[in-house]
């Protein structure tokens, strides 16, 4: 099933969140290889797109507990990053690819 994962990014974060991003951009390539990320992405702050006020991944899990667990382990969670996750199941209707 798929589950969308929105994250909400702490106040000022954006160190901490760089400093990680290669480990997690690592955790999505392996979403990827596994044929199970649909989409991952930040969300840019109107003013400033180089800084972030979160981010999105829509992937493949078995269940919301597999989901919730991958998304405790990000490192953006280790590092500070996410003030809190959002997740819930997700059906993609378009495109229909």
């Amino acid at each position: 099933m798929l589950f969308m994962l929105m994250a909400t990014d702490a106040d000022n974060s954006h160190e901490a969140r760089m400093q990680a991003r290669p480990k997690h951009l690592a955790r999505l390539e392996e979403l990827k290889a596994q044929n199970r990320l649909v989409l991952a992405g930040p969300n840019p702050l109107p003013e400033d797109d180089s800084h972030f006020s979160g981010s999105l991944i829509v992937a493949e899990f078995d269940s919301l507990d597999e989901a919730q667990a991958w998304a405790e382990q990000d490192p953006y969670v280790d590092a500070g990053v996410f003030e809190e996750i959002l997740i819930r199941p997700f059906k993609k209707i378009l495109p229909n690819d």
